[in-house]
């Protein structure tokens, strides 16, 4: 119902501008005159209007950057985010400096050189100064802002993962699932045909039937591999994450890590990182209800919203405690056995 008098109230306000136009058009036929004539009073009022709505209109990015600029991106929580949001920073900062300086310009413009009865406009045909100004320069500015994104670029993609811990985060519609490499720092190899369906136990993996992530049971390299449903991170220790997918495309996204990752059907892909914030330290900036979350930035299906995993990043001697408590993957088949 609600939809029908919103339809109804539209159309009524259209019918209403259109006999307005209407009107005008008969009481310049009886006072003869051309009602498309331009004249003088009209070019000065437009040329206001545009002072007006320009004012309005850089007064209204103003207040959106104080009001919903901390938006933007979340506080970086590893040494690649810092360098990317000062990438970004830099990137912003010259595009708000050209906004500010040319915005005003052009309305400004838009007053002073109205049309007017007797104001001609000058035919100006060619200046090279003018031409080499504007070309070349644009170049150099956008020639360092590039060789600056690819040295950041370089630096958050190619690191040195000698000493980082390995975690494969193995994604499926609609849900995440983690395997840590154990001591060893290799993953066991995995086969998507060695994929069987999920038998309803209350445990993360089964083999046979119920092997998850495909995983290669008679591969040493998997005996002390660990599943888990949430990622445990140790504070200023490298990372290098490994993506799965098992059916779609899915994107994992971390957004205060500064990761972002297709995870490609049949592929590996990988990102690695170094946290630099435990979640308490983040809970003490942003509230007690602050969790890192793996979330996924592909539209992977209708419960796509759903897709989340909890990452926790915690001192060493945390993530010993909760190391202690998980069981490898030999561990558990000797237990089913």
């Amino acid at each position: 119902m609600t939809n029908i008098l919103i339809f109804i109230v539209a159309f009524l306000f259209i019918v209403t501008l259109v006999q307005i136009l209407r009107v005008s058009e008969l009481m310049a036929a009886v006072q003869k005159t051309d009602v498309n004539d331009v004249t003088d009073k009209d070019n000065k009022t437009q040329a206001r209007l545009f002072l007006i709505i320009g004012s309005l209109f850089i007064g209204f990015v103003i207040w959106q950057i104080l009001e919903w600029g901390h938006f933007i991106l979340p506080p970086a929580s590893s040494d690649h985010g810092a360098q990317i949001d000062t990438l970004m920073q830099f990137s912003m900062g010259l595009i708000l400096t050209v906004f500010f300086i040319l915005t005003p310009m052009l309305f400004f413009f838009a007053y002073k050189y109205r049309g007017r009865t007797n104001n001609t406009a000058y035919y100006y045909t060619h200046n090279n100064k003018l031409e080499i100004i504007w070309t070349i320069i644009p170049t150099i500015v956008l020639t360092g802002v590039i060789i600056f994104g690819l040295k950041t670029w370089d630096k958050a993609m190619n690191v040195d993962t000698t000493d980082a811990q390995v975690i494969e985060v193995y994604a499926k519609q609609f849900d995440w699932t983690a395997r840590y490499s154990g001591a060893d720092s290799i993953l066991g190899s995995a086969n998507y045909k060695l994929v069987g369906e999920e038998l309803d136990t209350g445990d993360y993996i089964l083999f046979g039937k119920g092997n998850l992530l495909g995983v290669d049971i008679n591969d040493k390299n998997a005996e002390d591999d660990m599943i888990t449903k949430e990622v445990h991170l140790i504070k200023e220790k490298p990372v290098l994450l490994k993506f799965r997918s098992q059916d779609v495309i899915h994107s994992a996204f971390l957004p205060h890590f500064r990761v972002q990752m297709n995870c490609v059907p049949g592929m590996t892909t990988q990102f690695a990182f170094t946290p630099t914030q435990t979640t308490q330290e983040m809970k003490q900036q942003e509230g007690e209800d602050f969790e890192y979350i793996l979330l996924c930035n592909k539209i992977c299906g209708s419960q796509h919203y759903k897709m989340q995993m909890k990452f926790i990043v915690e001192t060493q001697q945390e993530y010993d405690v909760w190391l202690s408590s998980q069981k490898t993957l030999s561990e558990k088949l000797l237990t089913q056995n």
